[in-house]
Parts: structure tokens; C-alpha cells; sequence
């Protein structure tokens, strides 16, 4: 029913165009006639009437039955004898089929013009159709990963968790129900159990407090942060500072370019990177051997390494260290080496970098990298 209606609107949109336009063409034909006092033009006038009745129309019977009736009204009108239709003037039947061959060439010329811009014009609307069907798709695969990603965070935090708050719990339980039992060293050890996880869970806040700064980019899978030009030594200081003062012991070896660098970068999201990567060297290497901070700048980017000289990584973990949930040792999930590692994967590739880590055969090393391409810098601040 719908189509039938739509139909019939269409039909009489294309006569009202048709009826309008050879008026119009009439009445100028008139004009030209009357001026020139001949009918040289009036042929002319008709054909471009049937042009623009071909081109404003839907199919090719508009255009064909204003190409009849236009060259029969100008038989009738403007050729004499007048008012009277005679096909049998000498020269007329030439005049006749050659005005309406023009005519319906015009039309059919006119008319598969029409088709391929509708054509061309739906296409256009099924692409922009499957381009949204597409975005659609990316945008549920991305909150599909996200989704993911959450559920294995918060799986991973509430492991990490759960051990050392357990053993915050259970050690002031037994200084309170067995202090008295308790010598001075045994009390100290309980206590400095009890400081070991308060600062374990201080650090794991700092890393879920990072997160907080990486944004998403719009419907990007790429996760950016905002980037200003920031001193690499001031950053590195201010990393090594944090460091030492919460492992005083530890004996750090640090190299940094001589030239100064300005590096665009989120400077206290790199300061937690550098933080996670030197405390995880300590905290998991095994070794009271000295840590080593080189960094490099190698062509349009510095390169971070972090080397321990210890137990190295067990080669069936390198592939998913940096995942969150690579199934860590007991020991490793206790201290949170996965959710350390995988906070800084996300943090260096919301700055446009990379992270690695492999194997030596007295340690292991990790290493990041960040972009100085300054004209990507720029590109996001006009963003």
C-alpha cells in the first residue's frame, strides 16, 4: 500500500514538472516568435524543455511523451499553416524525426544519468550504513575489551589484596593476643610484617591512582594521556628520589643522556613507571647485586632499561608478564608484580611507546620506550 502511494506522489510530482516546464518553454517559444517573426529558434526552445523534463523526472516515458507532444504543438502552432497540423510540409518530415530523435537521445542520455547518481547515491547511503554497522562493531569490540580488561584488574587487585591484608590482620592479632608472650625481636619482626604490607598497599594505591590519569581516546582502542615537554632528568630524579627513600638499601646505578632532553610525557605517570620497573628488579630479582638505569636516546625516541642481576624471568611467563593475570608465583603475587607490570604497559602505551622485558643469563631486564616526535605532541594539543 505504501509503495502504491509513493507511486502514485511520484507520478504526480513528474507531471506537474513536465505540464510547468513545457508551459514555461511555450511562452518563450511565444516571445522568440513574436520578436523574430520567425520559427527558427522555437525547435531549440522544446528540446531544452525536454532536457530539463528528462532530468527532473523519474524514467524515460516523461521525457519521451514531452519530445511527441512538443514536436507536434510546434507543428501545430509554429509552423505554418497555422493551427492546423500537417506533416506533409516539404522538409518537415526530416525536421519532424530529427527533433525527436534529439529528443529522445537527450532523454535517455538524461534519464541513465539520473540512475547512476541514484545509484551512486544509494551506494553512498549503504556505505555510510556499513561504515556505522562497522563503528558499531569496533565500539562493542572495544567495550568488549575494556570489559575484559576491568574484569582482570580487579581480579588481579583483589588477589594482591587479599594476601597482604591477611597477614596485616593476622599479625596484629598475634601481637595483641600473644604480646605478652612475645619477645622484643619477635615483636619487631610482626611490626615490620605489618609496615612491609602498609607500603606494599601504599604503592599498589599509587599504581590504581595512575590508571585514574590514563583517558580513553574517544571510540580509539589507544588509550593517550596529556603530553607536555617535560626535563628527562628532573622526571629521573624525582623517580630515583621515591625510590631510595622507600628502599634505602637497595644500591641503584644510573647513566642518563649528557644533553638535555625534553621529552613530552605525563611526568608523574613515567615517574610510577620507573618506580614499578626499579622495584620489581629489587623486590623479585633475588640479588642484593646493584640495579642499573641506563637511558638512551635512540633516534626519535628514548629507551628506558632497567637490568637486575638476579633469578631472571621464567621463560613460559616472558610472553604474558606484562598482562596482569600471567599466573605469577605465590611470592610475586604476594609483592604484585603483575599488576605493577601490567600498569606500566598500559601507562607507556598511552604515551605512543612500547615496553619489553627478556632473559640474561645472570638477570633480567626491562625496558620502555617514549616517543619525542614533537609534531605528534603538537597534533594532540590541537586535539
Amino acid at each position: 500500500m505504501k509503495q502504491n502511494e509513493k507511486g502514485l506522489m511520484q507520478w504526480e510530482k513528474d507531471f506537474l514538472i513536465s505540464v510547468t516546464i513545457l508551459i514555461i518553454a511555450t511562452i518563450i517559444a511565444h516571445i522568440f516568435f513574436y520578436q523574430t517573426a520567425h520559427n527558427i529558434n522555437v525547435p531549440m526552445i522544446y528540446t531544452l524543455a525536454t532536457f530539463f523534463i528528462s532530468r527532473y523526472t523519474k524514467g524515460y516515458g516523461w521525457g519521451i511523451v514531452s519530445s511527441l507532444l512538443s514536436v507536434i504543438f510546434i507543428n501545430w502552432r509554429f509552423t505554418f499553416p497555422y493551427f492546423k497540423i500537417n506533416f506533409m510540409i516539404d522538409g518537415y518530415p526530416m525536421t519532424f524525426l530529427g527533433i525527436l530523435v534529439i529528443a529522445i537521445i537527450t532523454n535517455m542520455t538524461t534519464t541513465s544519468l539520473n540512475r547512476e547518481k541514484e545509484a551512486a547515491v544509494k551506494r553512498e547511503k549503504e556505505l555510510a550504513k556499513l561504515n556505522e554497522y562497522n563503528k558499531q562493531i569496533n565500539e562493542l569490540q572495544i567495550e568488549k575489551e575494556k570489559e575484559k580488561m576491568r574484569s582482570n584488574l580487579l581480579r588481579a587487585i583483589s588477589h594482591d589484596l587479599r594476601t597482604p591484608l591477611t597477614g596485616m590482620i593476622g599479625a596484629s592479632s598475634t601481637y595483641l593476643e600473644a604480646k605478652d608472650q612475645l619477645d622484643e625481636d619477635a615483636k619487631d619482626q610482626l611490626v615490620m610484617g605489618i609496615k612491609e604490607d602498609a607500603n606494599w598497599l601504599l604503592n599498589m594505591v599509587e599504581n590504581l591512582l595512575s590508571i585514574t590519569r590514563i583517558q580513553s581516546n574517544g571510540s580509539d582502542t589507544q588509550p593517550h594521556v596529556k603530553k607536555v615537554p617535560e626535563p628527562l632528568e628532573e622526571v629521573v630524579a624525582e623517580a630515583i628520589q621515591r625510590y631510595q627513600k622507600r628502599y634505602p638499601d637497595s644500591e641503584l646505578k644510573v647513566k642518563i643522556p649528557e644533553d638535555f632532553l625534553m621529552v613530552p610525557m605525563d611526568p608523574t605517570l613515567i615517574e610510577q613507571v620507573i618506580m614499578n620497573l626499579l622495584e620489581n628488579a629489587w623486590v623479585h630479582s633475588g640479588s642484593d647485586a646493584p640495579i642499573e638505569l641506563d637511558i638512551k636516546e635512540e633516534g626519535n625516541k628514548v629507551v628506558f632499561y632497567i637490568r637486575d642481576h638476579g633469578n631472571g624471568i621464567a621463560p613460559e611467563r616472558l610472553d604474558q608478564l606484562f598482562d596482569g593475570c600471567a599466573g605469577a608465583l605465590d611470592h610475586e603475587s604476594r609483592k604484585g608484580m603483575g599488576i605493577g607490570l601490567s600498569i606500566c604497559k598500559s601507562i607507556v602505551m598511552a604515551h605512543q611507546g612500547d615496553v619489553y622485558a627478556r632473559n640474561y643469563e645472570d638477570g633480567a631486564e626491562f625496558s620502555f620506550s617514549l616517543p619525542m616526535d614533537e609534531k605528534e605532541l603538537t597534533e594532540e594539543k590541537e586535539l
